[in-house]
């Protein structure tokens, strides 16, 4: 295995650990909290890209699966994936593949990773909701009102959040030789 490689799968666990911790950080709501999590997502995919982005969100699936406390209010095991929240933890997964895909087709800047994060967070609360709406038999209408737009303002907010600084660790890890620098990547 060569460093380069090493690194990344060393960064990969690092950011799943990072996306435990923060997911510890919550605010309380009916049916699903606010947390860190999204936050956490944002920046391992502005730092990380898609395809170590995404082995990140599913370390982090995979670890919570098993049973380890990493989800938000310490929860972990299959029956939290499988339940009303458990959508939106699938969503971690796609989400940081789209959102550090967006960033590899465009380029690495504060502008692009604002954009990349929304359209990430969007794909979150899809994918969340639409498992909300089937696991607790809601209407199209109270999904939403339970799913997305609680999450919303926060979201964007920690989109804006995730990208400013996301970008600039990316640009010291990669000033520093921890990240591969790619032609697109430029300072906003």
């Amino acid at each position: 295995m060569n460093h380069t490689r090493l690194k990344n799968l060393i960064l990969c666990a690092l950011f799943a650990a990072i996306t435990a911790i923060l997911a510890q950080i919550t605010i309380p709501l009916p049916i699903i909290p606010i947390s860190g999590q999204t936050l956490a997502v944002g920046l391992t995919a502005t730092i990380l890209g898609s395809r170590y982005g995404t082995a990140s969100m599913i370390v982090y699936a995979g670890l919570g699966a098993i049973g380890l406390p990493v989800f938000a209010g310490m929860s972990g095991g299959f029956g939290v994936i499988l339940g009303p929240s458990g959508g939106y933890i699938i969503g971690f997964i796609l989400s940081a593949f789209v959102t550090g895909l967006i960033l590899e087709h465009t380029k690495f800047s504060t502008t692009m990773a604002i954009v990349a994060n929304i359209i990430g967070m969007f794909v979150t609360l899809a994918i969340g909701t639409l498992q909300l709406k089937f696991i607790l038999d809601l209407s199209w209408t109270k999904a939403w009102a339970a799913g997305v737009y609680p999450f919303l303002i926060v979201g964007v907010v920690k989109a804006v959040i995730a990208s400013v600084v996301g970008i600039q660790v990316r640009q010291r890890l990669t000033k520093f030789g921890f990240l591969k620098s790619g032609k697109q990547q430029t300072a906003a």
